[in-house]
């Protein structure tokens, strides 16, 4: 059994206007700096109550400039792991949600917003591609470190595959049935192949003082 913590990356200016980042190597804005602080301090706590073994992050700068400061107060090497990327959205990438019906490829275009599994946005990854990868990505991680606990730092479109995986939820299901909140706390217990959702969505890091955060 492994309880991984997992957890998305802070805000950057694409995500205000929520245009698809997909594997563009996009920096965190200053909300999302101040967030991966207060994060740390929240996890340091945590790691104090109980070590974690190993912290993993996707190798994109958004997600591994959100770790380093947890990194730092627990005293963890951060692990990079390109498997834990956000989907490959292909041609998609760089358009805003509010301008790809008329601006984007149709073809691609159609086959984000069917969520059809193996639609081909363009030169990316198709739906169960993506999934196959994060959920093959995270179980090796989680069977590397059988009766630990440890951190994961990902991408919102990878919370919702190991949410829908952990359920059983359907790729095609165009709803999203549960929040993909930056520097939220996402906890899942992994016993073999069978995945556990215990916590999900926690920012009351971002609400509350916490471990040697200082609000001013």
């Amino acid at each position: 059994m492994t309880e991984i913590w997992f957890m998305r990356h802070g805000e950057t200016d694409w995500n205000t206007v929520h245009r698809l980042q997909g594997w563009r190597d996009i920096a965190l804005n200053d909300v999302g700096r101040h967030q991966a602080e207060r994060l740390s301090g929240r996890l340091q706590q945590a790691h104090l109550e109980q070590p974690f073994a190993a912290a993993y992050t996707s190798d994109l700068q958004r997600t591994v400039d959100t770790l380093t400061p947890a990194a730092v107060r627990i005293g963890l090497a951060p692990i990079l792991d390109q498997g834990l990327r956000e989907r490959h959205y292909g041609v998609l990438e760089g358009f805003a949600v509010s301008e790809m019906a008329a601006k984007a490829p149709p073809e691609a275009y159609a086959a984000w917003l069917s969520r059809d599994e193996h639609g081909d946005v363009g030169h990316g990854e198709t739906l169960r591609q993506f999934h196959d990868r994060i959920i093959s990505s995270v179980q090796k991680i989680a069977d590397r470190h059988a009766g630990e606990r440890i951190l994961i730092m990902t991408h919102g479109g990878a919370l919702d595959i190991i949410w829908r995986h952990a359920h059983g939820t359907a790729l095609t299901d165009k709803k999203r049935r549960a929040p993909m909140l930056n520097v939220s706390i996402n906890r899942v217990i992994l016993d073999g192949d069978h995945w556990e959702v215990v916590e999900w969505g926690n920012v009351e890091h971002m609400a509350e003082p916490v471990g040697n955060d200082v609000v001013a």
